[in-house]
Parts: C-alpha cells; structure tokens; sequence
C-alpha cells in the first residue's frame, strides 16, 4: 500500500511537490486546512484530498488512516509540526517535513523513544533545508574523522516564498549555534566570515539555520556554525541591523511584516527555479588544526526541495525507513544528495 499524504499542498512548495509527484507517476492524498484551494488541485491533478486543521485531533487521526507517511508541507514548522507528529504517532504513519527550524529538529529528537516504540520514523528538515548541507557535513565527517568544529556557508540564488519569509522572520530576532555539543543561543547576525563559493571570498553573516541541530546529530561533531552569503555592499549594514531587529520582536511590528509577506510574496517563477542554482560551502576542522573544505553545487533551492523530497518519500514507501528519529543523511548516508540530478561535489 503505497498511500501517502501532502499536508499543505495549497502552500507554494506543496504544490509544486504535488505536481512533481504525479508527473513522477505518484498519487499522494493532497490535505490542508484550505477547503477551495485544495479541491480545486485535487481535482486538477486527479488526486483524493482530505480538509482538516491541525487543532482537530479527531480530524487528524481520521485523515491519516490508511496513510504510510505523511509529508507536512505547512510552515512555520515550529507553529504546525508539533499537533502532525502527534498524530502520526499515534496512527503510526511515518513523518516527513521540509523545515529548517532548529527547534523543530530538537524537539523530533526528543520523540525518538515514543517513535521507535511506535513504529514511526520522524525525518524533519528533507528538502534543501537540510538534506544537501546535511550531506554535505556527513561528507566532511567521513573525510577528517575526529572534526571537532564544523562551518556551513549557503549561497542561494533567488528569492523565497512566503512560507520561508515567515519562518525567516520567526528567526531574525535571535542567533544560534552548536558549541561543546549544547545549543547556545547567541545575539542574532553576531559573526561575519569570508567563505569561497567558486568566485573568490564572499561575506556570510551566522544564522540560527537547521544543520545547528541537524548536523550534530548526523556527524557527532560538538561545534557547529551556519552562516549565509549577503552581498559585499550590504557588509557595511550589519551592524544597523544588528540594533534594528530588537524593533522586530514588538507584537505590531512582527504582525505587520508578516501580513505584508502573506500579501506580496509568492516565490520564484518557474524559469528561476530551472536556472538558478544553490552552493553550499563546508569546512571541518580538528584539535590538531587540520582542515578539509568541500563545496556541493546544485539546483535552485526549491527545484532541489522538490527532487529531494520526492527522493526521500520514493525510499520510505519502499520499505527504506527506520523507527525513531533520523537526520536524512544520519539514515540514507553522505551520499544521498548525489543521486540528485544537476547535483555536483567537490573536495579541497
């Protein structure tokens, strides 16, 4: 039995799973809290579908009779994850996201006893927020066992959806990252590095991103940084910002970004998606000072959530999936992300 569910498949990058799954030959159960916009893809790609909110319990449990997984495509994660997991426990359906969140991460770590007993896998984080970079620092743990310090730097080409402008959003006002093996909440934007992308050194700014909890769990390495790439002249505005964000904490001021990301933004267009591409650049080093960098160049980020998504759901409905919680690489291995086309990997 091959049923499977995209729960907000309204959402911009549900959608665009939806119709790579059935161009793939897939029939998910497409599932939201959108009534109409719901009905009206299910009816257009000849799929079943199913409307229920996450508050409602009963709904849920109902909805996912039947179901082997679960992909949860409806952000912000840490607002909408906590109600899927708990029903998926309790049905024994398998669960998927596509978060970058680090909370959401910690706390699907915190379920791996309930989920081994339950029979279910919790995989958080499978599309580009983590399954590339994730691959990427298990890579550079198989290539200097013993790292103790590990830095990712992103560099994405292209704009974001209102789903990732309000997750984004929901993180600004804070910083994070992994030291001695603890999470460690640190002043937002705190650390500016130059990282290599392939055109010589360019700024990044640490951001509190999701492989801080993710790539501990799949490497075991205890200090863990993320950055991400801004332009050269915006260097000279960090430090404004950096006394800004405090403003985005006050209730009206974070409502009234996000009621105006909910208004104008949609994500890229479909030729932004087929033509840009996303970097990624890793560095481990250990207590000797020895150090290996790695560089993985790919799709666009959307165009890669999608594939790998997809890669990941493929695995699970055939039989490729373990109880408990799992980090995409810490499962399927380093070099998962190279079955990926358009994929490419490169050691320094």
């Amino acid at each position: 039995m091959n049923d499977w569910i995209i729960y907000g498949a309204n959402g911009y990058t549900g959608e665009l799973i939806a119709r790579a799954a059935v161009a793939a030959g897939l029939r998910p159960r497409l599932a939201g809290r959108n009534a109409s916009a719901i009905a009206t893809l299910a009816h257009e790609l000849g799929l079943p579908h199913a409307i229920c909110r996450l508050e409602d319990r009963a709904g849920l449990g109902q909805m996912l009779q039947g179901a082997r997984l679960v992909l949860h495509c409806a952000g912000p994660f840490q607002e909408t994850s906590a109600p899927m997991i708990e029903a998926c426990l309790q049905m024994g359906v398998h669960y998927l996201d596509i978060t970058g969140e680090i909370s959401v991460f910690e706390a699907a770590a915190k379920q791996d006893t309930a989920a081994r007993q339950a029979g279910v896998m919790l995989m958080p984080g499978v599309g580009f927020d983590v399954v590339p970079s994730d691959c990427l620092a298990a890579h550079l743990a198989r290539r200097l066992p013993g790292a103790t310090s590990l830095a990712l730097a992103f560099l994405a080409l292209g704009s974001i959806s209102r789903g990732t402008a309000i997750t984004m959003l929901t993180m600004a006002t804070r910083g994070c990252e992994r030291r001695n093996g603890q999470l460690i909440a640190t002043p937002p934007l705190r650390e500016l590095r130059m990282f290599d992308f392939g055109r010589g050194p360019q700024p990044c700014v640490s951001i509190p991103w999701g492989d801080v909890a993710t790539a501990y769990y799949t490497t075991g390495i205890p200090n863990i940084k993320v950055f991400m790439a801004i332009p050269r002249r915006a260097q000279r505005w960090i430090g404004l910002a950096r006394r800004l964000l405090p403003i985005m904490q006050l209730p009206a001021i974070r409502g009234g970004l996000r009621h105006l990301i909910e208004r104008r933004l949609r994500g890229p267009d479909a030729t932004t998606r087929a033509t840009g591409r996303s970097i990624i650049v890793g560095e481990v080093t250990d207590a000797t000072g020895q150090r290996v960098t790695s560089r993985l160049i790919g799709p666009e980020g959307y165009a890669l959530t999608v594939q790998t998504a997809l890669l990941i759901v493929q695995r699970v409905l055939n039989g490729h999936a373990t109880a408990g919680f799992h980090t995409p690489a810490g499962l399927y291995g380093p070099d998962l992300i190279c079955e990926v086309p358009g994929v490419t990997r490169s050691d320094e």
